[in-house]
């Protein structure tokens, strides 16, 4: 293997007649093994690896999935997505995949694995944005958010008081403790934090899930980190949507920026696949803005909940039988 090349395959999703994998090809990756650590300097340094790295554009990878076989080659960013249909039924669960690196002789230079998850058909879904919904980011203000991420790590960094308590309460209600509801974590971060997210959800016993992230900033870009536009985030949630289209969806959110609005109009669309939509009054002062979107919904026969608490959220779960 050249130790050179690195492949990182994320976390997927699907059925068997579309499932999705997505994933990074770098060349000369920095080494970012985390140490979880007090020291602010030592957060600031992993921090900016995580930024500094150089993407293998154009390479030729393969998935390794039950005996297929895809090819496709990365982009200009050295990503990539396999979207395929599985030759033999696949059962609900979590299923490991293989993605290979070739160079143009066909020899392997690396391989990374991933996982990808098939809900039952009879389960529901959770769509939840990260900041400021489920961790405490300040995404409103550049600064703050800045602050909390330079300054912190996976371990430190906070989450809501509840949230975890509500979020695995809903992963396993109506279901069996083998089989939990999908959750789908959309955010505006790069896909240069997904390590970092992830032992920050593991860590704070937030139920395991796919991320569906922004795209690759380089180190030059760290302030404009977590920007993205409305769009960006809109098209994320309705391609979860299209790959499920009979599933049940609760969404989960908050009103310090667009959430209210790109629910809203996801509802105006698929208003039969909704069951719910939760956000959280970050900003109380747009609170009556909330309100009137939700009842958008509501008209919509769509559950709505604007809450300031988890506790008040997992009540509302409970009045409308989402958690048994």
């Amino acid at each position: 293997m050249n130790k050179s090349v690195s492949v990182k395959v994320y976390h997927g999703y699907g059925h068997k007649h579309n499932l999705v994998v997505y994933g990074h090809v770098f060349k000369r990756k920095s080494k970012v093994k985390q140490v979880y650590s007090n020291n602010i300097f030592v957060n600031i340094i992993h921090l900016l690896k995580l930024f500094i790295l150089q993407p293998y554009p154009s390479v030729a990878v393969q998935l390794q999935f039950y005996g297929q076989t895809i090819y496709q080659k990365t982009e200009k960013d050295g990503f990539f997505k396999f979207e395929w249909e599985a030759e033999e039924d696949v059962s609900a669960g979590w299923h490991y995949v293989k993605v290979e690196a070739v160079d143009q002789e066909g020899n392997i230079l690396n391989t990374g694995e991933g996982k990808v998850y098939v809900p039952h058909i009879t389960q529901y879904a959770f769509i939840s944005d990260v900041d400021d919904t489920v961790m405490i980011s300040h995404s409103a203000t550049i600064g703050r958010r800045l602050r909390e991420l330079f300054i912190k790590n996976p371990h430190t960094r906070k989450t809501f008081p509840d949230a975890a308590d509500h979020y695995q309460l809903l992963a396993l209600s109506h279901t069996k403790p083998d089989q939990p509801n999908p959750f789908f974590y959309v955010s505006s971060s790069e896909w240069n934090l997904y390590d970092y997210l992830l032992e920050t959800f593991r860590f704070n016993k937030l139920p395991d899930g796919a991320f569906l992230l922004n795209t690759l900033k380089k180190w030059s870009d760290l302030l404009k980190t977590g920007k993205t536009g409305h769009e960006g985030k809109l098209l994320r949630v309705m391609r979860i949507l299209d790959a499920f289209p009979n599933q049940k969806f609760i969404f989960f959110g908050d009103n310090s920026q667009q959430d209210p609005q790109i629910y809203t109009q996801i509802v105006e669309k698929y208003p039969e696949n909704i069951e719910a939509i939760y956000i959280r009054n970050i900003r109380t002062e747009k609170g009556d803005q909330t309100l009137e979107l939700l009842n958008k919904a509501k008209a919509k026969n769509v559950n709505t909940c604007l809450f300031n608490t988890s506790d008040e959220a997992i009540q509302h779960s409970k009045t409308i039988g989402l958690i048994e």
